[in-house]
């Protein structure tokens, strides 16, 4: 099993933080390679509990992943449905406080890699891709 944890602050209040990580369909105009489409809403309507977000790429299916716990402006979970490449039994957590100087965001997640011996490869390739959101995430905040 792999866990892997990456925090931030980010300049911005908390509530801003929140609707921005948890705007799913938003996260195409953040990182401008991928599509995100909702398979399903969740509650509250759209990006809550039950939401199924579609990660696409040149238009081909990453990954399909479901939030399991909204409890704004604190605490997302979901977790893998299908796809995810090398990753499998992927449980996602992101948290928000608010801190002197904006919203420390933790992004913690356990996966097992279904590639033996290269789990901690494959926690390097997801913990590039949260710090690269995260960074996206900040530079947002601040236009």
């Amino acid at each position: 099993m792999q866990r892997l944890s990456v925090e931030r602050v980010l300049p911005a209040p908390i509530d801003a933080v929140w609707a921005l990580y948890t705007d799913h369909r938003g996260w195409a105009k953040l990182l401008g390679t991928i599509s995100v489409k909702l398979d399903a809403e969740g509650s509250p309507s759209p990006n809550g509990v039950g939401c199924v977000r579609r990660i696409s790429v040149g238009g081909i299916e990453m990954v399909a992943e479901e939030v399991t716990v909204f409890e704004p402006p604190k605490r997302m979970k979901y977790r893998i449905l299908r796809g995810g490449g090398p990753i499998r039994n992927h449980d996602g957590e992101v948290l928000f406080a608010q801190v002197d100087g904006g919203t420390k965001v933790t992004w913690r997640v356990e996966f097992e890699s279904t590639i033996p011996g290269l789990g901690g490869l494959v926690a390097a390739g997801v913990r590039r891709f949260f710090v690269h959101l995260l960074g996206r995430m900040e530079a947002q905040l601040l236009q």
